[in-house]
């Protein structure tokens, strides 16, 4: 009736009256009486707005890569925005134009452009390795976008979920993946047995050290006896060379004595010799008698009683009868 129409949006939605082209109301959730004919209003979204996206790019070695990930934004300057978009409703509530499902593409194809220039500069391998920096890369060129900055837009939030590469390109990278992993093994196995051939080595090595140690030390202790054994012998032979030294000496001096006793023997036989020439010429004109009796001056009853029966012997034939008692033969036999 009369073309005036009630209207209330929700608390998530920012309002923008305008009649006959000027702004009287504006704010979130309203709600009021509104005549169709002189009255626009447009809608804003006051939460954030999610936009996933997914495109290929090149990489700097002509790879193709899928970049997949999202990006989360608000809109922070309503008016700003509105005034560039078109976010006006109609009557059954709906927008008039596609500008607000315009505005996520925009927004994509902003991140398109500087992940492009990003991955320009990377290698396939390093593409795949950088789902992280290039989000926080793509992320900081958005803040500094004048388009973006116009708009009233505010960047939420980017994140990179994946860089993939081809299914060819992928088979190819699995396969060479696979060999390295292969070869990785390989290389682990070897040095295992590397290790295990090298730790017997060293044992080998200790037990070796460890004989040739023992066979020094027995070596070491035969060389000490040795060395004993020869200072002993050493020893040994030149005590026996200074006792044969000394004996030597002794039968020197043995022989020298002997000499000596010999010439004193000698002399002593020349001076007896000659003092019984020089006795026997004296008494070669001296009676037999004589020198008997002179003999017997100092000699021993026994000796004197001899020589007394030796002359009855010689002139026994003068003798006519002989009596010896037994006393006097006792006194003979006992002396």
């Amino acid at each position: 009736m009369f073309g005036i129409h009630y209207i209330k949006f929700q608390p998530s939605e920012y309002v923008l009256r305008y009649k006959k082209g000027k702004l009287i109301a504006q704010g979130a959730g309203l709600s009021f009486y509104y005549f169709k004919r002189n009255t626009s209003l447009e809608v804003l979204p006051m939460g954030s707005i999610d936009a996933p996206f997914i495109f290929e790019e090149i990489t700097a070695d002509y790879q193709t890569v899928t970049v997949q990930g999202q990006l989360v934004f608000h809109i922070a300057e309503r008016e700003k925005t509105a005034s560039l978009l078109d976010y006006s409703i109609n009557e059954r509530g709906g927008y008039r134009s596609d500008d607000p499902k315009k505005l996520p593409q925009r927004l994509i194809n902003a991140v398109a452009v500087h992940t492009k220039m990003r991955l320009e500069q990377m290698s396939l391998t390093e593409a795949m390795r950088s789902s992280e920096p290039l989000a926080g890369f793509v992320l900081e060129a958005l803040g500094k976008n004048k388009e973006i900055v116009n708009l009233g837009l505010e960047i939420l939030s980017l994140s990179v979920l994946s860089i993939l590469p081809n299914k060819e390109t992928a088979r190819a990278l699995e396969a060479q993946t696979r060999e390295q992993l292969l070869k990785t093994a390989d290389d682990a196995v070897y040095e295992r047995r590397n290790a295990s051939i090298e730790q017997e080595r060293r044992v080998k090595e200790n037990e070796y050290n460890t004989d040739i140690s023992v066979e020094n030390k027995k070596r070491q202790v035969r060389e000490t006896q040795l060395e004993a054994e020869q200072a002993v012998q050493a020893k040994t032979n030149a005590l026996k060379e200074e006792q044969l030294l000394s004996e030597i000496r002794l039968e020197e001096k043995r022989k020298e004595l002997v000499e000596l006793e010999s010439q004193n023997a000698k002399a002593e036989a020349d001076a007896k010799a000659y003092a019984l020439s020089a006795t026997m010429k004296a008494l070669e004109n001296v009676d037999p008698s004589v020198i008997q009796s002179l003999a017997a001056i100092g000699m021993e009853p026994g000796k004197l009683l001899a020589y007394a029966f030796q002359d009855l012997a010689d002139n026994a034939q003068k003798i006519g009868q002989l009596n010896v008692t037994p006393d006097l033969l006792r006194e003979i036999i006992q002396k």
